[in-house]
């Protein structure tokens, strides 16, 4: 592999790490109204608390790097996403305050329940807009954005926007199951069913569309040979949708969040192939996009100390926080 392609393999590894790290604690502020005790709202916040910040790293490392190996790619997209990008940013920070304080709060405390709820909903349906517009193609000329302000807004990308809340949802309640015990663990066991046929659903929905509404990306899946290395694809999301139905019913702990998170890959992978070798999908290719050589050889460098670094710190945090969240424990 030369440095360009080893540069787009660690963007694709932190923007899943993001997803798999960050999508569970996004999760757990989506399905929060259907959680309205403060306690065991309280033992839900307490799960992740530990663990939090330290998986938003993924997408500043995502950024960061864009910026430094793909600039034009960094350029563009940042100018065509303008509005769906501030407007997640923003409700990260909602999120993140209402974090800090909703422990703190007493009369205000629904307020910032509130505001945690609304802040994972919009961060997430925003990330998924993003997606969607990404995977449908900017509009790019010399070199630059050149298509209208709300051009993202389009069926596909809310399509995907809430494709990715059910994502979120469905990883959020895994963890959670692997976190508690007693009857909110059996509730949250009963809403892992019904997220996984929603998240399956969304996969056939964007897996139909996506080659009805890109030519190249239909020849790529069908006229290719690539589509003989893609049809094991969906069968192993079937298989480990049977899986994950499985562990529900004999009430697993560890097993559907583990099966989530492969539903996920699986997901992804498909996504990875479908643009390769683009960057901007139909429009720029990586090598077009790539820094000079020289500039890729040096962030790498700096990359071989970092990642290792942010591993093993991010590793350590979970197994230092492993096991079972205790009711009735704070968050400080």
């Amino acid at each position: 592999m030369d440095v360009t392609t080893i540069w787009a393999a660690i963007i694709a590894l932190g923007l899943f790490m993001y997803v798999a790290l960050d999508g569970f604690d996004l999760g757990i502020g989506l399905i929060f109204p259907f959680f309205p005790d403060d306690e065991e709202r309280d033992l839900m916040i307490s799960t992740i608390a530990p663990v939090w910040d330290g998986n938003e790293t993924w997408l500043v490392l995502g950024g960061a790097a864009l910026f430094a190996v793909f600039p034009d790619v960094y350029a563009i997209v940042l100018s065509a996403l303008y509005l769906p990008i501030v407007t997640m940013l923003v409700c990260l920070i909602f999120r993140g305050v209402s974090f800090e304080i909703r422990e703190k709060a007493t009369r205000t405390k629904n307020l910032w329940n509130l505001a945690f709820i609304a802040g994972s909903a919009g961060a997430t349906f925003f990330q998924g807009v993003i997606l969607g517009a990404y995977l449908q193609g900017v509009p790019v000329a010399n070199n630059g954005f050149a298509g209208p302000s709300f051009f993202w807004l389009t069926p596909f990308s809310l399509l995907t926007g809430f494709g990715l809340m059910a994502t979120y949802a469905l990883l959020g309640a895994c963890w959670l199951v692997m976190k508690t015990t007693g009857s909110l663990q059996h509730r949250l066991h009963e809403v892992i069913r019904p997220l996984t046929f929603v998240l399956l659903g969304f996969m056939v929905l964007v897996s139909i569309w996506t080659p009805l509404t890109d030519a190249q990306i239909a020849r790529r899946w069908f006229d290719t040979p690539l589509l003989y290395r893609l049809l094991p694809v969906p069968f192993l999301v079937a298989v480990v949708a049977l899986f994950m139905l499985r562990a529900v019913r004999r009430h697993h702990d560890n097993a559907p969040f583990v099966l989530a998170l492969l539903l996920v890959l699986l997901g992804y992978i498909g996504l990875l192939v479908s643009i390769w070798p683009y960057a901007i999908p139909n429009v720029i290719t990586l090598d077009e996009a790539a820094a000079p050589r020289a500039s890729q050889l040096f962030t790498l460098v700096g990359a071989v100390i970092i990642l290792p670094i942010i591993l093993i710190y991010t590793t350590v945090g979970y197994r230092v926080f492993r096991g079972k969240s205790v009711p009735g424990a704070k968050y400080h």
